[in-house]
């Protein structure tokens, strides 16, 4: 969409630069209660006398911008003592963004509903770009948005969708709900090759024994020292988690910069914001979910044309997968393509004297394959695709903090907001 900026919003986006980082910081709360909620009992029961009210689009792109916005080239690791002279080939993307990620490996997309529909934020493979002030970040940004559905998100209030505590709030009308989602299959794939390019095999302790194959790689320098299976997926979960929870904890930084409400929680249910809860008042985003004997809940593997991971349905196999990865890493854009533009003064010197993808690619597909084919997903012990958490930002009403808190409970930028961003 074509973001257009009034007078007033450009003097608040001016405002909103000198926040200082420190104030953000220390003035972080989760501050749930917005301008047209209720709370229908209890010690801080209320009812809000104002109206609900959307975030604007420009409100929106900013905040948007922040979780999850393209900021120039990664950089790649720039050195590796069992590599040299040749550059590491971990990343997966030569796009800097927003927030870190584990070795660039980059496999989380930002997707976000409100009341105007159901939206993807596609950044991990975009081009970089100079942006020279706030207002082209954000407008870029604001048509970079892929719609995926013209309805908010439909979460049936009730558990187990919607934790008993967050019921009376989470996904309100008004709301922005904005989450990053990453693809574990392609995430462990990186790690596979993380710990092949350093010489390390897999073993599969659940089952306790060698993957078949790995024996033809025993010349690797640390052969004789594998990695456990369930090691490697619960890093690759724990890694993707952090990526997830840094995205959103930057959001709600910015929530004090512009003066909003809101805050930052993993009380919705997965399957039920993806897809795969199995109640059709849940159908989440519409990802495709696999059910089998051998897995306790459903497995969701991707959302065809927005989402697609690097694992069976979506390819055609697991080392069609890994091809795919490799044509990320090494073709037209990825980080290791000597004709990819990026931040160094001779870019295509530093990108092609990465690690070539020989051997590995091979020590990954016979890995990964065989996750695939043990336990019927890839992942084998944690989820293909994964969620944990979610930002939520709305307009605060200061009314309710001024009846049950005791001064200093919101910031100036709270007071402030409405005659800063919404004058006529």
């Amino acid at each position: 969409m074509t973001l257009t900026i009034s007078d007033h919003e450009r003097a608040a986006l001016a405002e909103v630069t000198q926040f200082p980082l420190f104030a953000a910081i220390t003035g972080r709360r989760s501050r749930r209660f917005p301008v047209g909620a209720q709370i229908p009992a209890g010690a801080l029961a209320y009812t809000s006398r104002r109206q609900v009210q959307p975030l604007s689009e420009v409100e929106r792109a900013l905040l948007l911008s922040v979780t999850g916005g393209v900021t120039g080239w990664h950089y790649g690791i720039t050195y590796n003592p069992g590599y040299a002279p040749s550059l590491p080939n971990y990343s997966g993307s030569a796009t800097g963004r927003a927030f870190p990620s584990a070795a660039g490996f980059h496999t989380s997309q930002l997707f976000f509903t409100d009341d105007t529909g159901t939206y993807l934020l596609p950044t991990r493979d975009q081009t970089p770009r100079a942006f020279n002030t706030v207002e082209e970040w954000i407008s870029h940004t604001a048509e970079s948005y892929v719609r995926i559905s013209a309805t908010r998100l439909e979460l049936p209030r009730e558990e187990p969708h919607i934790e008993g505590h967050n019921l009376w709030i989470a996904n309100h009308p008004g709301s922005l709900l904005a989450f990053p989602v990453a693809d574990l299959a392609e995430h462990l794939m990186e790690n596979l090759w993380f710990f092949a390019a350093n010489g390390y095999l897999i073993v599969d302790d659940i089952n306790d024994r060698n993957i078949p194959g790995t024996e033809r790689f025993s010349s690797l320098r640390h052969a004789d020292e594998p990695v456990p299976l369930s090691f490697v997926e619960q890093y690759t979960l724990t890694e993707a988690s952090a990526e997830l929870a840094i995205a959103a904890n930057n959001g709600v930084l910015a929530l004090q910069a512009l003066g909003l409400g809101g805050w930052t929680y993993d009380g919705l249910n997965r399957l039920s914001v993806l897809g795969g809860s199995g109640d059709p008042r849940a159908p989440g985003l519409g990802f495709v979910a696999d059910d089998d004997e051998r897995w306790p809940f459903p497995n969701v593997t991707g959302l065809p044309g927005y989402f697609e991971t690097l694992s069976p349905p979506h390819v055609p196999s697991v080392a069609a997968g890994v091809e795919k990865l490799v044509t990320r890493k090494y073709g037209p854009g990825g980080p290791f393509n000597r004709d990819t533009p990026g931040p160094w003064s001779d870019t295509p010197a530093v990108r092609g004297s990465a690690l070539p993808p020989d051997g590995i690619q091979e020590v990954v597909t016979i890995q990964a394959s065989y996750v695939y084919d043990t336990f019927g997903k890839l992942p084998g012990t944690v989820p293909t695709v994964h969620v944990l958490m979610y930002l939520q930002a709305q307009h605060i009403d200061t009314d309710f903090y001024d009846e049950f808190f005791a001064p200093s409970a919101y910031l100036q930028t709270h007071a402030d907001h409405q005659a800063c961003w919404h004058a006529q």
